[in-house]
C-alpha cells in the first residue's frame, strides 16, 4: 500500500509542481556553475547504492572539501541561489523522481552518503536498510535544523560521528519497528508542518514514545521534555 501512496503522490507532487520546477532549472542554469541537478551515490534498500537527484546548490567539487558531505550552516561551498532552495527545502524536490523509480519512498529512514552512512553502528545499518529510504522521515523531521546545529559545534565532523549520528541511528531504527500506514501519513503531515515553522515540536508531539535525545541535543533539537 505504501509502494501504491508514493506513486500516486509523487506523480501529483510532480505535475503541480512542474510551474516551480522548471523556473528554478532556468535560473540554475544560467547562474552559478550552470548546474541543474547534482547526482550523489547513496545507501539504499539492502544495502544497494543508487543516484540521488537534487537541485544543485553547492560547487561541484564540494564532496571533496573541508568537511565532505556534512554540511554546516554557513558553509561556503553553498552557491548564493543554493541557500534559499536549502532553507525551503525545495532543493530535495527531484527526488520525487527517485520515488516513481523505486529507489526510495517518501516516507523512510534518509538514505545517506557512505561517510555518514558509515557513522552508524553496525546493527544500525542492518536494520535502516530493510526498507527503502524515504525523501522525508522521523530522522529529518526531528533534525530539522541540523545544519545550525553543526554550525554550533565546536568540531563539526566529530560532533555528527559520536553524537548525532547515534541518535539520528536510533530514531530511524523507531522508524523501521513502527513502520505503518499511521506513522507515513503523520510523517507526511510532520514534515509539511516542520518546514513552515522549523522550530515546531510536531515531531514530538505526534509521536511521544520516540527514543529520549541525550542531554546535549535535547535543547538543540527543541525536546519538549
Amino acid at each position: 500500500m505504501q509502494r501504491l501512496f508514493d506513486i500516486l503522490f509523487a506523480g501529483a507532487a510532480l505535475l503541480l509542481l512542474l510551474p516551480l520546477l522548471l523556473p528554478i532549472a532556468i535560473v540554475l542554469r544560467l547562474s552559478g556553475e550552470g548546474e541543474i541537478f547534482f547526482a550523489q551515490r547513496r545507501i539504499g534498500r539492502g544495502g544497494q547504492t543508487f543516484d540521488l537527484l537534487k537541485f544543485a546548490t553547492m560547487l561541484k567539487n564540494s564532496p571533496n572539501m573541508t568537511t565532505g558531505t556534512v554540511t554546516v550552516r554557513g558553509d561556503p561551498r553553498i552557491l548564493p541561489v543554493g541557500r534559499f532552495l536549502r532553507s525551503t527545502k525545495i532543493n530535495e524536490l527531484p527526488q520525487l523522481l527517485n520515488v516513481l523509480r523505486g529507489d526510495m519512498s517518501l516516507i523512510g529512514p534518509r538514505p545517506l552518503t557512505a561517510q555518514t552512512f558509515g557513522a552508524y553502528s553496525p546493527e544500525t545499518q542492518a536494520v535502516v536498510t530493510q526498507v527503502r529510504p524515504g525523501l522525508s522521515g522521523i530522522g529529518s523531521v526531528i533534525f530539522r535544523g541540523e545544519e545550525d546545529i553543526l554550525a554550533d559545534a565546536n568540531s563539526s565532523v566529530a560532533f555528527y560521528n559520536e553524537m548525532i549520528a547515534p541518535y539520528k541511528g536510533a530514531l530511524e531504527r523507531w522508524y523501521v519497528a513502527h513502520s505503518n500506514l499511521y506513522t507515513y501519513f503523520a510523517l507526511i503531515f510532520a514534515t509539511v508542518g516542520v518546514v513552515v515553522l522549523p522550530k515546531s515540536q510536531l515531531g514530538w508531539r505526534l509521536f511521544p514514545d520516540l527514543p529520549v535525545p541525550p542531554d546535549q541535543l535535547k535543547p538543540l533539537l527543541n525536546y519538549p521534555g
